[in-house]
């Protein structure tokens, strides 16, 4: 298998808000990579070969975008080999959480001391190698049912109407990365969006606006992506959060996370709901300590 090696080293400065970021507001979406590769192996059969973004630089990104918050994404080139996420999240108990990669023979002990780490949650993934694929759901929602943990899905949407019988299923949230990770050129009305919107509206399912340079065929602001974003926030105001996919991986031009924070401010106008998909949804969704004004 050809291993693709097209990863940029993301900017280290990043554009300012265009509108007041919350306090408390989290990015469910970034990933970490040691530049250890002897202590941190990669899998033999990733899809790309990502250059190393460690702790350090994942924080320095998190302040610069104002982000007091973050949601760390087992990446898949690290296969089920959790450890450096783990050891990331250990030593930020506040401030961060985690979506782990786990094959379905994970023992109740493993899940567990992930739990204590910060996990919340286990990622599925259909399009790229390394990871643990939808065969597995049902097995994995199980051991999870009790844990208030939920499934996180990166597949194409354009998949879902040929799953939804099996998927609606599934006795755990289920969160849909990147909104769906279909080409906006389809249109809102294809069947495999209309899925997504319905298993929001109708069946308590989550998915993140991140991603949009993945899905867009045009150049930042990708605007057309802002009738997609807000049609699914239109769906579930209350089951919305924002990623910045962080460090953007196999993808150029390298985006500028700043940026992506701000198509907020676009896609979403009013400020009192920027605030639930920032603050108030992550902090329901991952768990994250009580703050004051904020019993979610």
């Amino acid at each position: 298998m050809k291993i693709e090696s097209s990863c940029l080293t993301p900017p280290k400065a990043f554009s300012p808000a265009t509108y007041e970021v919350p306090q408390y507001g989290c990015d469910t979406h970034a990933h970490v990579v040691a530049a250890d590769e002897s202590t941190y192996p990669l899998v033999a059969n990733r899809s790309y070969t990502p250059v190393p973004t460690p702790e350090a630089d994942y924080l320095a990104m998190l302040d610069a975008t104002d982000m007091d918050r973050g949601v760390l994404v087992q990446i898949s080139v690290y296969g089920t080999d959790n450890r450096y996420m783990l050891e990331v999240l250990r030593r930020h108990p506040e401030r961060l959480r985690g979506i782990g990669v786990v094959s379905p023979d994970v023992s109740e002990r493993e899940l567990t001391e992930m739990h204590e780490a910060g996990v919340r949650g286990l990622r599925l993934n259909v399009l790229y190698g390394g990871g643990v694929g939808l065969d597995a759901a049902q097995v994995l929602a199980a051991k999870i049912a009790d844990m208030g943990w939920h499934l996180q899905l990166l597949l194409d949407a354009r998949q879902l109407p040929a799953l939804m019988p099996r998927l609606q299923k599934l006795t755990v949230p289920i969160v849909v990365d990147h909104m769906g990770h279909m080409p906006v050129a389809v249109g809102t009305q294809h069947a495999g969006f209309q899925a997504l919107r319905h298993l929001l509206r109708e069946h308590g399912w989550w998915t993140k606006l991140s991603g949009a340079y993945r899905i867009s065929e045009s150049p930042a602001p990708y605007d057309d992506v802002t009738p997609w974003a807000q049609a699914l926030v239109e769906a579930a105001p209350d089951r919305v959060v924002w990623g910045s996919d962080w460090p953007h991986v196999a993808v150029a031009p390298m985006p500028d996370a700043g940026e992506l924070r701000n198509l907020l401010e676009t896609w979403v106008p009013d400020a009192a709901q920027r605030h639930r998909i920032l603050v108030d949804n992550p902090a329901r969704l991952y768990d994250f300590p009580k703050t004051e004004g904020n019993a979610s």
